[in-house]
């Protein structure tokens, strides 16, 4: 590099400031010093960035593009010195997170919100699963905070979220023109299941349908229902939008067929988390 941080911040400074002596007395260097750091980084630089203009520094149409690259540089330098004193003071610099797919997304948004305000300088990486995916995840050592609807062996956690599911379909689809629907009356019909990416390879909620398309994202189940290609059983806060618009419709079931998952938070070393994970954990103890 041909310049230094240092000539930069005197160089805003004269400008800022409007000439090298109301520079030197807002950064606490000499004139002189001032004078020759911003006439060597011209120097350097090949380029004039001000002119004095009767007792005042004016910057040149090539300083006003430097100043805009400097302010970047400078803020990015201050910014890497306040990252170094959070590491000293033992804030995480990253929190990874499994979150599973059923947890609410509003109340996920807010609470990292939240965060980024308390701890603007650690870095959160989320991963999003169904059922058991996260904890090969939190097993092989990549995790700091799980949410998760199955417990990992040997491991405590808190229950912070239930979830209900009930069986939806298209409005068009066979099953509405009936009434008082049974759960054997569903299995004449195709049934959209979900699987995790777990080692277990676990499917949720199958009645043993003759029909069964397997799917491993939300939104690939979700968008197959609404083209009344089968029917499932989908957390209420995924379809509320569309059972209010009269995209999705509740199966007419004789008796109540909704379900329930709960969802616990795990830490992954509880006891000796850093304070950034354990204020994003409380967060989401609380949120719900």
């Amino acid at each position: 590099m041909k310049t230094t941080l240092e000539q930069w911040r005197m160089f805003k400074a004269v400008v800022e400031h409007g000439g090298y002596a109301q520079a030197a007395e807002a950064i606490f260097k000499s004139q002189s010093t001032i004078s020759y750091g911003v006439h060597k980084l011209q120097e350097q630089l090949g380029i004039t960035l001000l002119e004095v203009e009767g007792r005042k520094a004016v910057l040149t149409e090539q300083g006003k593009v430097m100043l805009q690259r400097a302010n970047q540089l400078l803020e990015q330098a201050e910014n890497l010195d306040k990252a170094a004193d959070v590491l000293r003071q033992g804030v995480e610099p990253v929190i990874h997170l499994a979150l599973d797919m059923i947890f609410p997304y509003d109340h996920l948004f807010c609470l990292l919100a939240d965060f980024s305000e308390q701890f603007p300088n650690t870095r959160v990486e989320l991963t999003e699963f169904v059922m058991n995916g996260g904890n090969d995840m939190l097993e092989n050592g990549e995790l700091d905070l799980l949410v998760t609807p199955i417990m990992p062996a040997g491991l405590k956690g808190k229950q912070i979220y239930r979830e209900q599911f009930i069986p939806v379909s298209s409005p068009d689809h066979p099953l509405q023109s009936r009434q008082d629907l049974k759960l054997e009356d569903l299995m004449e019909y195709r049934q959209i299941v979900m699987r995790d990416g777990s080692k277990q390879r676990r499917d949720s909620g199958w009645l043993g349908a003759h029909q069964r398309w397997t799917v491993s994202h939300t939104n690939t189940s979700l968008n197959i229902v609404r083209r009344g290609l089968g029917y499932a059983w989908l957390p209420m806060n995924w379809i509320q939008a569309d059972l209010d618009n009269g995209t999705l419709m509740p199966l007419p079931m004789k008796d109540d067929s909704a379900r329930y998952e709960d969802l616990y938070l795990v830490e992954a070393a509880e006891g000796s988390s850093g304070p950034a994970t354990r204020y994003l954990a409380s967060l989401l103890r609380k949120s719900l």
